[in-house]
């Protein structure tokens, strides 16, 4: 059944217009992701369809009786009650109703039996009413639904008793967000829900969202949210909505699609339009009435063909590659007992190794140490305890999420340049154009940038630093999807070793093949991307609650690791033989042109028993040379 229903919505701030034609409709139970470029109108699209802001033009229809739940990414949230009592306002009907049959059940009590029968059926029916109504809207679970909700948004008891207006700025997000969850409203809008939300919280949002029984539209920058809970895609694009039924990656690889497509079509188009025109200029230039007929009547075909506009220049995109200028050894770190601690302990006896060709994300709750441990690795602090041992020809390159390694003073082109001086001025520029810094944007001063062109510059440093450790803390902030999707293509095909920490569950999944989740004990290792990570965790979880059942058997995580090192033993013995055949063959191949030389000497090819041996031993080598390159194929 449709519930909404918007034609041809405007909209337009001044000159500029932000939606140029918005038309879709929703169903009662449709879950949309809304994506689009910073600025395309998605959050205004959003307000309007919640009553905030008024269309200029178009028809918006909402169903009758149908409540719309709205929350946005800008808050300016204040209160002076406690997280608790903030949490109540939502169920204030119920607790009408509540109190209400409190005060009923006073007035029933103290009427006596037998003398005021009337009013006692009177208010025992009122009273069953309210009953009916409290059971209806599943008054005795109100308070064990806020319960669950604070705790998925990373709320501990201890909060509830803490007044709202002394939580930071994404504490209050979250207190808004759990309030529009608890409304259960028919369409519910939720403007870049999951920011400053950690993983574990993000993980029960989207199961919250895959359970809920209303309408859904979401704006979002995580992808894996999207493509989990969605199953249609609204693109705002040029002030233009598209429709895609299907989730963010059907999304992505459907517009691609029907891109190459438009893209042929015009261009088929364009050439039939020559082909016409140079056959109507020939009937011209024969200066005959029936060639000038003939002419005329193409001429009028051309005029009647509906032209395909040519589909628009799609925003230019960074173009990430990293690569390593030296091949590190196959040991890069290892990590022996380390700790840290500052106010109060973060990690303890973490013992860690990284060999060369890992992508590791390093994934953890918030606060347990995920980028100290960073630092720790790019040398940036020292740890309290334990040992950080690097192995042969490894260097570093380490990204800040904060940006501290950029100087807000310097112009772009000399941050960049002050560090690789031995560039000139040509590979510079070169440089910063492949990351959309050309012309005089290169003068522009760090401070006046946005956080996106901070993240662009820091990572065109680590580029051009041709390092073969990457360590990454946050690298996707502040990137669009665009960048993030760029970025994904070059780690994966990066030949060196990456650590980073993210909370961007798609790009884990994409770049990652083995996930460290850190925790205060130590660090456990899944020889996987974040889907494999999820399974496995979950079905540790599911037999850590069995422990007593299975008190005799191996975790499942412990033979990942048991398997992991049974595979790198493994290896380095290929590795070791692989370089032993390959020294053989050096030997065999040497020795052969030895005796070829030999044969030519005539005191030696005139000893006819002389000459059998040798070339009775080159026949043997040769086929030595023969063996060794199947096995050398084989291990390969």
């Amino acid at each position: 059944m449709i519930i909404l229903s918007a034609k041809e919505i405007q909209k337009s701030y001044g000159i500029d217009m932000i939606i140029k034609d918005a038309s879709f409709t929703l169903q009662e139970k449709d879950k949309v992701g809304v994506v689009g470029v910073n600025g395309a109108g998605k959050s205004t699209l959003f307000k309007i369809i919640a009553g905030i802001e008024e269309k200029d033009k178009g028809d918006l229809y909402i169903g009758k009786s149908i409540s719309i739940g709205y929350m946005s990414q800008f808050l300016d949230f204040e209160s002076d009650t406690t997280l608790w009592q903030e949490m109540l306002k939502v169920f204030s009907d119920i607790r009408e109703i509540e109190n209400r049959m409190k005060q009923l059940e006073k007035e029933i009590s103290s009427i006596n039996p037998g003398t005021e029968n009337e009013r006692l059926d009177s208010l025992m029916k009122a009273y069953s009413s309210l009953q009916q109504q409290y059971e209806n809207n599943e008054g005795f679970a109100y308070e064990s639904k806020i319960r669950g909700v604070l705790k998925g948004l990373g709320f501990s008891p201890e909060d509830y008793d803490k007044r709202i207006a002394l939580f930071s700025g994404g504490q209050k997000t979250r207190v808004a967000l759990g309030k529009v969850l608890l409304e259960k409203r028919d369409i519910l809008l939720l403007d870049e829900p999951t920011n400053y939300l950690d993983i574990e919280a993000v993980e029960w949002l989207e199961g919250f969202l895959k359970d809920y029984k209303g309408a859904l539209m979401i704006i979002s920058h995580d992808r894996y949210l999207l493509d989990n809970v969605t199953n249609r895609t609204f693109e705002v694009e040029n002030g233009k909505l598209t429709e895609y039924e299907g989730n963010y990656t059907y999304y992505v690889a459907k517009k691609q699609e029907l891109r190459e497509q438009l893209q042929k079509e015009y261009e088929n188009q364009q050439k039939e339009i020559a082909r016409q025109e140079a056959i109507i200029a020939r009937y011209r230039q024969y200066n005959r009435e029936k060639s000038i007929r003939q002419a005329e009547s193409r001429e009028k075909l051309l005029e009647k063909m509906e032209k395909i506009d040519k589909p628009e220049t799609l925003p230019q995109k960074a173009h990430f590659k990293f690569e390593p200028q030296f091949r590190s050894g196959n040991d890069v770190l290892k990590l022996e007992n380390l700790s840290k601690a500052f106010s109060r302990p973060l990690f303890n006896n973490l013992s860690l190794e990284i060999k060369r060709g890992d992508k590791i994300a390093l994934l953890g709750p918030n606060g347990i140490g995920k980028t100290t441990l960073l630092k720790i690795i790019a040398g940036k602090i020292r740890p309290d305890e334990g040992t950080v041992r690097f192995g042969t020809s490894v260097f570093t390159a380490y990204y800040d999420q904060e940006q501290e390694s950029l100087n807000h003073n310097k112009m772009i082109i000399d941050e960049v340049w002050d560090v690789y001086p031995g560039l000139n001025e040509t590979a510079i520029r070169n440089a910063l154009a492949a990351f959309l810094f050309k012309g005089e944007d290169v003068f522009k001063e760090i401070s006046v940038l946005s956080g996106g062109e901070k993240s662009r510059i820091a990572l065109l440093k680590l580029m051009l630093s041709k390092a073969n450790f990457l360590l990454l803390d946050e690298p996707t902030n502040h990137l669009d999807m665009e960048s993030k999707g760029v970025l994904e293509e070059a780690l994966s095909g990066y030949t060196g070793t990456v650590l980073f920490v993210s909370h961007d569950r798609y790009f884990i999944n994409k770049v990652a093949n083995k996930v460290v989740e850190l925790s205060a004990q130590g660090a456990i290792v899944y020889n996987g991307g974040y889907s494999y990570y999820l399974m496995k965790r979950n079905l540790f979880k599911d037999n850590d609650n069995k422990s007593k059942e299975n008190d005799g058997k191996i975790s499942d995580i412990k033979n990942d690791w048991l398997k992991q090192k049974e595979e790198k033993a493994k290896e380095r013995k290929q590795q070791k033989r692989i370089e032993a055949i390959e020294k053989e063959i050096g030997e065999a191949e040497s020795r052969i042109a030895e005796i070829d030389q030999l044969l030519t000497q005539p005191d030696i090819y005139s000893d006819h028993v002389k000459c059998n041996e040798l070339s009775k031993e080159k026949e043997e080598l040769t086929k030595k040379i023969d063996d060794l390159f199947e096995e050398w194929a084989d291990l390969q």
